[in-house]
């Protein structure tokens, strides 16, 4: 017997095996089936993995001697499934960052509603409201743990404190909840005068619920400086207007003169 014949003799069997199982299956109570409906997909890949996996011809006849090979095979691939939940569990993890970057990126390119509840209520944009009301509050609470996290050694680590909450949050909610923070804190002198002055420059927000009361003024302090130089190099990288203009207009086609009859005259 060839080896071709050897391997097709031993996936013949395995495959009448597996019928069996699966006729066995259909009699029982839904619980029952439930109960093996992991096993029955493990056999199934199985018999998958034996339509383009030719064993030796001494592997192919040492299978064919066994009353079940395919149930044996099963029960050694249950004793090292650990491979298998590893595999799981990776899957699991990557499809979760996945969700959290798409949510974060949701989040990020939220817009900051400034409007009033009333003014939002009025206009038909109670939705938007909420929505940017519940991410204010959850960045608010996001740089005081961030703060809490990164405090240790009487340091502060500002550039992992503002690149967490960025992730998450974007400049944009950040700014405005800083500012909200500062503004009600013009009498502290552990806030410098020149986030003070920054801070002048956002509307009168006057979103008490905004502002980070659990972190020391100073920390906070520290966190404004961090986020502004983050803000500078941002806007450092972010082409001009002008820019966008000069460069839109190099990449149009040079259209060909166009000759007029007295030139040609």
């Amino acid at each position: 017997m060839t080896n071709e014949e050897l391997n097709t003799k031993l996936y013949e069997k395995l495959f009448a095996e597996q019928e069996n199982f699966k006729g066995w299956l259909l009699t029982q109570p839904p619980e029952e089936i439930l109960n093996h409906a992991y096993e029955y997909t493990i056999r199934e890949d199985i018999l998958i993995s034996m339509e383009y996996n030719d064993l030796t011809d001494e592997q192919a006849s040492a299978l064919l001697q066994s009353p079940s090979p395919l149930a044996d095979i099963f029960k050694d691939f249950e004793k090292i499934e650990g491979d298998q939940m590893e595999k799981v569990r990776g899957c699991i993890e990557n499809r979760a960052d996945k969700e959290i970057e798409k949510q974060r990126e949701a989040l990020r390119n939220l817009p900051v509603y400034l409007a009033s509840a009333t003014f939002a209520r009025e206009n038909g944009e109670l939705d938007v409201y909420r929505a940017s009301h519940r991410a204010n509050m959850d960045c608010k609470s996001a740089i005081e743990d961030a703060i809490s996290r990164h405090y240790a050694d009487n340091r502060l680590d500002t550039s992992a404190c503002v690149q967490e909450v960025s992730d998450r949050f974007g400049m944009e909610r950040i700014a405005f909840v800083l500012a909200s923070t500062v503004q009600t804190k013009d009498w502290d002198g552990r806030i410098s005068d020149s986030n003070k002055e920054w801070a002048k420059g956002f509307p009168a927000l006057g979103k008490h619920e905004y502002v980070c009361s659990q972190a020391h003024p100073g920390l906070i302090n520290l966190f404004v400086n961090r986020f502004r130089k983050e803000q500078e190099l941002a806007a450092q990288k972010k082409p001009s207007v002008l820019q966008k203009l000069n460069e839109e207009k190099a990449e149009l086609p040079k259209k060909s003169p166009v000759k007029t009859k007295e030139a040609e005259l």
